[in-house]
């Protein structure tokens, strides 16, 4: 979701930085680069634990997201392109999310752009064992698909989602998140790299060329 159907990392950087700063902890590259893919429940711990800030994880987690919902009620930063992508895709093939963000967050985003009926699965992180790099959120949206992941598709922008999937026996269509690029490690494991959503079909997803 994040990075794919909204342009979100540059609002969770906002919201992040903006509340660890005024609980007196330290944000800075290294913060934020180690906390993307990461759960709710990791990145809160790693805020508390090595960004110095004294609320605990739970506290550090409800504000975090009370403060998405507002920003993302009143505007969604939809990737251009993304909605129409999904329909798209979605009218040949059966959709899940697989997502590092928290559950009310993924629900609102899909309610506010639309796009719930698309999707016949949606699975956060904060839900399984381990968040990004790790598999499990590919794999569980896998099982609720009823596809073996060898079959499934993933679409992805960041470097420890291309992990993610690729770990979890998946093809992988990378779009690379322009402000947050993934490294070039993890771009050599995409299967196909695309720089526009708008050639995003269901032929690009089955194994056709972009």
């Amino acid at each position: 979701m994040d990075g794919v159907l909204i342009e979100s990392e540059e609002v969770w950087d906002t919201v992040r930085e903006e509340y660890v700063r005024e609980r007196g902890g330290r944000y800075d590259a290294g913060v934020q680069h180690a906390m993307m893919g990461m759960s709710s429940v990791e990145w809160s711990r790693y805020l508390h634990e090595a960004a110095g800030v004294a609320d605990e994880p739970e506290q550090i987690n409800d504000e975090v997201v009370r403060r998405m919902l507002a920003a993302y009620r009143e505007h969604l930063p939809l990737v251009p392109g993304a909605a129409e992508a999904v329909r798209r895709v979605a009218a040949r093939y059966p959709l899940a999310l697989a997502s590092s963000s928290n559950r009310p967050l993924i629900d609102t985003v899909l309610e506010v752009a639309g796009l719930t009926d698309c999707f016949e699965a949606t699975v956060s992180s904060e839900e399984v064992a381990r968040g990004k790099p790790a598999p499990d959120v590919y794999l569980e949206a896998a099982r609720q698909l009823g596809v073996p992941p060898g079959r499934c598709a993933a679409v992805e922008d960041s470097h420890s989602g291309i992990r993610s999937a690729k770990s979890a026996g998946m093809r992988v269509v990378v779009f690379p998140n322009p402000s947050y690029p993934p490294d070039e490690e993890a771009l050599a494991q995409a299967d196909v790299v695309i720089r526009s959503l708008d050639v995003l079909t269901p032929e690009l997803i089955g194994g056709g060329s972009a």
